[in-house]
């Protein structure tokens, strides 16, 4: 019973980190200012984003950087099989979206990918006419469905969050995630609760690699980096749930010269 519920603290944990990043492992960012963001717990989310930054710097960005050396292929292949696992998560918030064309087109992403490309490790599917979109969550589904974010949180280890998208990690693990749940109740080499673990670790590492620099370039220009990063994640996840809203799911990615505007929000 405690091994269960370790697990799946771990899990909610591992899944809203990876639900910061886009569809090429990177955070998206425009321009405009995001809605007034309800700090509720201000207090305590500075104190654990103090921490958060200490263990980046002593742990996680040193085994990002780390993971920088591998060659360009076992990186590249790395990400393809993260990003494949996660039309799991997807497709199923495709359908709660009411986006049947998305939820077709990534299933057939994860079909072809998981066959012709090896357990997704060569996306093949682009050329075969699957093109990529943006990934889906359930809190990107909750505000689709109107669902406002409520306060802002910073969570241990993993950083900014708020309510609803917090709630939306929730539902991978309480059923809503087809990986976990074959993983979970598998006990061999090939399908355990390890390996769903290690799976969402590689996606983080890969995740924090991608945005080495742009994460120094937001910390150098910022006066307050607190207020930055809080920033930068509302605008991230109303830029996901607009785009859902509109149609449209092109990655809205700006250049690196972009992380300097947050300092003036």
């Amino acid at each position: 019973m405690f091994k269960k519920l370790a697990i799946t603290i771990i899990s909610v944990f591992l899944i809203a980190f990876n639900a910061n990043a886009g569809s090429d492992n990177e955070l998206t960012l425009n321009k405009d200012q995001p809605k007034e963001i309800k700090d509720c717990f201000e207090k305590l989310n500075r104190v654990t984003f103090s921490f958060n930054q200490s263990l980046d710097k002593a742990i996680i960005k040193p085994i990002a950087k780390g993971y920088r050396k591998l060659p360009d292929q076992v990186q590249k292949g790395t990400e393809n099989v993260v990003n494949n696992l996660s039309n799991l998560i997807t497709i199923p918030n495709n359908v709660l979206q009411g986006d049947i064309k998305l939820a077709l087109i990534n299933t057939g992403r994860l079909v072809v990918n998981t066959t012709v490309g090896i357990l997704g490790t060569i996306d093949v599917a682009n050329k075969m006419g699957f093109p990529k979109y943006e990934k889906e969550d359930y809190g990107q589904t909750l505000g689709a469905w109107g669902v406002g974010p409520g306060c802002y949180l910073v969570l241990p280890v993993l950083g900014p969050s708020n309510l609803r998208d917090t709630a939306g990690s929730f539902a991978n693990v309480m059923g809503g995630d087809p990986w976990y749940n074959a993983s979970s109740h598998g006990n061999n080499e090939f399908l355990s609760e390890r390996i769903y673990l290690t799976s969402k670790a590689l996606s983080g590492i890969s995740f924090r690699s991608n945005n080495i620099e742009s994460l120094d370039n937001l910390e150098k220009n910022s006066i307050d980096f607190y207020a930055s990063v809080r920033s930068l994640y509302t605008q991230d996840r109303e830029n996901k749930i607009k785009n859902n809203q509109r149609g449209n799911i092109e990655v809205l990615y700006k250049n690196e010269e972009d992380w300097e505007e947050i300092d003036s929000q």
